[in-house]
């Protein structure tokens, strides 16, 4: 097995694109893990205020909308995470299959469609997390006008 390096500028060069992808990846981890510490810090001062004054129908109604978009950001992120670490799996069968010529296609091909199914769960799941803080918005906003 000796590689030259004009072998590893090929590999390289087959791993660019799955790297890009993990950067963006990586951005829209950093996003997630924002709103859920967001979410948290607002859950934080929500159930603080419950217990001091007591169980108020608005304040136990925005605390289980918390609940739930946590929730919602907990499977975003952790299909985010699953779809980096398949994109990185990706990368290294590239590099072990070109400079060793096993015939890893398939689990490549594999590997990256799942990385795909993983990413798209993780902009629904944040898409639905987005939908209901807005909803709850909207619905706030109506009783302050009333």
């Amino acid at each position: 097995m000796d590689i030259e390096i004009s072998d590893v500028g090929h590999m390289i060069q087959l791993a660019i694109a799955p790297v890009f992808l993990l950067t963006g990846v990586g951005t829209m981890l950093v996003v997630l893990t924002n709103r859920l510490a967001r979410i948290i810090d607002r859950t934080r001062v929500v159930e603080q205020r419950i217990d001091d004054a007591g169980n108020e129908p608005a304040c136990l109604e925005e605390l289980e909308t918390l609940y739930r978009r946590s929730w919602l950001v907990n499977i975003a992120i952790t299909s985010n995470t699953v779809c980096a670490l398949l994109v990185c799996l990706v990368i290294a069968m590239l590099f072990l299959g070109d400079s060793t010529n096993l015939p890893l296609d398939q689990y490549i091909a594999a590997c990256f469609v799942l990385a795909m199914i993983m990413l798209i769960a993780s902009f629904l799941y944040f898409l639905r997390e987005v939908f209901i803080a807005s909803r709850y918005l909207r619905a706030v906003q109506r009783k302050a006008l009333r």
